[in-house]
């Protein structure tokens, strides 16, 4: 690692807030990933007759465990219970997947916190802690995802108008400043209107409408860095364009780039989350905050919906925020260790 680097790390180490923010959310991050392994209707492992059976993993015929269905065994009936009251079985500290619908539980739903679900129901009988989980791994990794080819899009674009410059670079903006006003949400309608959205067809339908956001300060250190000696010097020994550009002068403006990308990858999940809560996001199976936050809506006397979610968001929002503030602080040269301003 460069003197420069072990700088920037030291410097972002130093910011006490921004590095415990950054644990705490890979913690809750790492957690959710193996959100099959919390919460789940199915078995993670079972023991039964001498054999050894995975139901997280793998679907199971009700026969095979003596019962009379072949199809796949849903292991809350309690049929099927009884026929493995003899087995060992494994279950996940949350019975209940993001989808699974409880059948016994007492009219009228939602229903409040009890024993059996630590944060209430839903309106339709699911388990709000599940979908929280569950919902919180969504939300990141759409937002990565969308982060990742929003970054790559905006910053390809940003490099080529910086580096030529003039009619490319005129061009460019015209394209940009265009792109930039078109009406998304109207856009997100018509679309969702002929085509059935998935969660590929939102993350590429959103990718094409936040691009822009490194655009401005890429093309800015390409337009800043296109003349320095460096680069003329490589230029003269015959050194391509895009050689020149993706090894000397992109090192340079990914410096600028780095600093807005945990905020980019903030508003990515409150964008999906805003259209989700106005049922222009997701299909309706996946977990999703937003659409908890329309139950919330529709429920005011259900108050455990509304700060369960909310409390999800802010915390996960919060914590990306002073991520963000820890890596703009890093790369600043003015700051200097141990005087980051949050110790």
């Amino acid at each position: 690692m460069s003197p420069l680097n072990q700088r920037r790390l030291a410097n972002f180490r130093a910011n006490r807030r921004a590095l415990w923010s950054l644990r705490i959310f890979m913690v809750l991050f790492v957690v959710t990933l193996c959100a099959e392994l919390i919460a789940n209707d199915k078995p993670i492992v079972l023991l039964h007759d001498g054999g050894v059976y995975v139901p997280m993993l793998f679907a199971y015929p009700e026969t095979e465990f003596g019962g009379e269905l072949p199809s796949e065994a849903y292991y809350r009936d309690p049929y099927v219970q009884d026929l493995l009251a003899e087995s060992w079985v494994l279950w996940p500290l949350i019975r209940f997947s993001h989808d699974t619908i409880n059948w016994e539980a007492e009219l009228p739903l939602p229903h409040p916190p009890n024993a059996q679900h630590w944060l209430g129901t839903d309106m339709s009988g699911t388990d709000v802690l599940a979908k929280l989980i569950y919902g919180f791994r969504l939300s990141v990794l759409f937002g990565l995802s969308m982060t990742i080819l929003a970054s790559m899009i905006g910053i390809a674009v940003g490099a080529v108008q910086g580096y030529f410059g003039g009619l490319t670079d005129l061009i460019g903006q015209r394209v940009v400043e265009i792109w930039t006003g078109l009406p998304v949400l109207f856009v997100l309608i018509i679309l969702n209107s002929i085509v059935e959205p998935t969660f590929f067809w939102m993350l590429v339908t959103l990718t094409l409408f936040s691009w822009m956001a490194l655009t401005g300060v890429v093309r800015a250190e390409f337009l800043r860095a296109r003349n320095f000696e460096f680069v003329r010097a490589a230029r003269a020994m015959g050194v391509g364009n895009v050689t020149i550009m993706v090894r000397h002068v992109l090192p340079n403006a990914m410096t600028a780039a780095l600093t807005y990308t945990p905020f980019l990858l903030n508003a990515s999940i409150a964008t999906i989350t805003a259209l989700d809560f106005l049922n222009l996001g997701l299909p309706l199976d996946y977990p999703s905050l937003g659409r908890l936050l329309t139950q919330a809506k529709a429920n005011l006397q259900a108050p455990w919906l509304g700060l369960s979610v909310f409390a999800t968001l802010a915390i996960m929002l919060t914590l990306l925020i002073f991520v963000g503030e820890g890596i703009r602080d890093a790369f600043d040269p003015r700051r200097v260790i141990g005087r980051s301003g949050h110790d």
